[in-house]
């Protein structure tokens, strides 16, 4: 009985937090939205191999103050440096940019990412409602850290 009822409780503790969900845009959803409701734009720059961005995506982003904070105050756009995908953007279409065998980088990437002339992964970039970018951090933030930038920077 006791077996059940630690079961019962985990569970109950542990659910809850399941049910706040990160709702995530694409550029182009998140531009005509933006239109109706201007709001900042939190762009979390990443790729597959990075390990540092695959921590914070299990971490940081599944916070339940951070989730609400992305849900209720800004646009959430994960991009992945290395898809290969088109993205239409801000009157611009921005490619693929191949810079090795089976290696490179998307553009959008590139404008949004790049720090003292490099690229870093992962980095998030938070723009203002007119695509201007207001800040850039490349590196791994905790959910405490990433909680006082998006309490500064929101509107």
């Amino acid at each position: 009985m006791k077996k059940w009822l630690y079961i019962a409780l985990i569970f109950f503790l542990v659910i809850p937090s399941g049910f706040a969900q990160l709702k995530t845009y694409t550029f182009e959803e998140a531009e005509k939205v933006v239109k109706e409701k201007p709001k900042p734009f939190v762009i979390f720059i990443h790729t597959s191999w990075c390990n540092y961005c695959k921590m914070m995506e299990n971490s940081t982003f599944k916070n339940p103050e951070i989730i609400n904070l992305l849900n209720t105050n800004f646009y959430f756009i994960p991009l992945d440096a290395e898809s290969k995908n088109d993205i239409h953007f801000n009157n611009h279409t921005f490619q693929f940019k191949p810079n090795g065998q089976n290696t490179g980088i998307h553009e959008l990437a590139t404008a949004l990412a790049t720090v003292n002339s490099q690229v870093v992964y992962p980095t998030l970039t938070i723009l203002h409602a007119d695509y201007s970018i207001i800040f850039q951090k490349p590196s791994f933030l905790t959910a405490k850290e990433l909680l006082i930038i998006l309490k500064k920077t929101k509107e």
